[in-house]
């Protein structure tokens, strides 16, 4: 039966990809004939069957492999030789579309270069990661009111999608120990409204240092240099006081927006100014959840927000175009050759 079966189906074949659609239904991974051994319970048949049963399908695989030869040969001597093949040559040539990055990750290349001349290390972490990480390590327990403030993403197996990826603190300096100075690139997820400033997916920025004797002052001066390479320009910023559970004293640190020069437009939502980096000093909880000495060590940690950093840096007014997977939005930032 299968042999006339793939007989039929041979006979329909005329080009070389339907013959090698034929050979992977009857002799693939998962092809009827392979399949025969797999569905075949030998358990229940004697030494006898199973000698005869083997030398069937041997002879049904070969029957197979032969005729599947000759179909390509068929086919082969069918064909069209290229050279005898007519050509318009009137035709426009085809457009070839050069492929470009998407500007998130060119902002977070460069991001990592520029840390990485600042002594940082990059880091990687899971985007499915555990309450433990993504809160309790960082002082944020199941009763504490700054839950409320992160709308999350829970999942069936008790993770959660970080919401931040802050959630690398902990685990960093448990393996590197201190001192350390390292930022974690990576997508975040909240579960809030869509507007032209806030996603429910987003690219952070986590950068961590922990040493000696840190202050604000080493704070304010990374940050400093790091819009300054961004940007290649001078920035306007602003520190005022914000509540974060992983730092104290916590800080938001304002730019001034690049589209009105903080006269005020929907982006900035009329204030003339981004929240782009919230930052501090790091908890001393999280410095013991590190394994860290908290009365020798101290830091700071900041999550940079990617997405809003590229909209500043290429001039994007709406956060909604980075997932919308509109190409066009890529193609202006193809190469130019």
């Amino acid at each position: 039966m299968l042999q006339q079966q793939l007989l039929d189906d041979l006979a329909l074949a005329n080009t070389h990809e339907l013959v090698e659609n034929v050979r992977i239904k009857y002799l693939g991974r998962k092809g009827l004939i392979t399949n025969l051994a797999k569905e075949t319970d030998f358990s229940k048949l004697s030494a006898d069957e199973k000698k005869d049963f083997g030398q069937k399908l041997n002879e049904l695989k070969n029957f197979a492999t032969e005729k599947l030869q000759e179909a390509a040969e068929r086919v082969a001597a069918t064909a069209t030789p290229v050279n005898k093949r007519l050509f318009d040559l009137t035709i426009p040539g085809s457009h070839r579309a050069f492929g470009a990055m998407h500007p998130i990750s060119m902002v977070q290349l460069e991001l990592e270069a520029i840390f990485e001349g600042m002594g940082f290390t990059v880091l990687d972490s899971p985007e499915a990661d555990t309450e433990y990480s993504n809160f309790e390590s960082l002082n944020v327990p199941a009763d504490h009111p700054a839950r409320d403030m992160q709308d999350t993403f829970w999942l069936t197996n008790g993770m959660v999608l970080r919401t931040h990826t802050s959630s690398n603190q902990v685990r960093a300096l448990k393996r590197f120990g201190a001192p350390f100075r390292g930022i974690f690139p990576g997508r975040c997820f909240r579960y809030e409204a869509i507007d032209p400033s806030h996603e429910n997916t987003f690219f952070q920025c986590e950068g961590l240092m922990v040493d000696e004797n840190i202050s604000v002052a080493h704070l304010i001066g990374v940050m400093k240099t790091l819009l300054g390479e961004v940007f290649k320009r001078d920035v306007k910023v602003r520190l005022r006081p914000g509540f974060f559970p992983f730092v104290e004293p916590g800080f938001e640190l304002d730019l001034n927006c690049l589209f009105c020069e903080g006269s005020g437009c929907p982006t900035c939502k009329q204030s003339g100014w981004i929240e782009l980096i919230p930052c501090g000093l790091v908890h001393p909880v999280v410095l013991e959840h590190g394994e860290i000495d908290a009365k020798r060590y101290s830091g700071f940690a900041f999550g940079l927000g990617l997405t809003r950093l590229a909209m500043m840096k290429y001039g994007i007014r709406d956060i909604r175009y980075f997932n919308s997977g509109d190409v066009r939005v890529l193609e202006q930032f193809a190469p130019v050759l």
